[in-house]
């Protein structure tokens, strides 16, 4: 099964920035919706952003909105997370996945081709 892969993680000051990318080598993202998830420890999985595959409709829950921005570079074949202002509560491991039916329609257990995702730390 083909896995995407994120990169860009790191450790940041609470107030910093950092960009994460998700590309695949055997998969075309734009033919897809992708979502961005993150999980802190002891804590579950949630989703942060997506983007539709068609219109590039973009969604945010409200703890990220107006901090996170999600793109993509079709050219590129990867889709971007601009994390600003960043917390410590936005530590953890971000993830992305593909949404098969490009709406960001579907429940977070149907997102498939997800990576190993990359560690994000927020702290002083």
């Amino acid at each position: 099964q083909v896995q995407l892969v994120e990169s860009g993680g790191g450790l940041v000051q609470p107030g910093g920035s950092l960009r994460l990318s998700c590309t695949a080598s055997r998969l075309s993202l734009e033919d897809y919706a992708i979502g961005w998830f993150r999980q802190a420890p002891g804590k579950e999985r949630e989703g942060v952003s997506c983007i539709h595959s068609r219109d590039g409709t973009t969604y945010y829950p409200d703890s990220v909105k107006g901090r996170f921005t999600i793109s993509r570079d079709n050219a590129k074949n990867t889709v971007y997370l601009q994390m600003n202002n960043l917390k410590p509560e936005d530590t953890g491991t971000y993830y992305c996945a593909t949404d098969p039916t490009g709406s960001c329609s579907v429940r977070m257990h149907e997102f498939g081709s997800w990576g190993q995702g990359t560690q994000v730390t927020v702290s002083s």
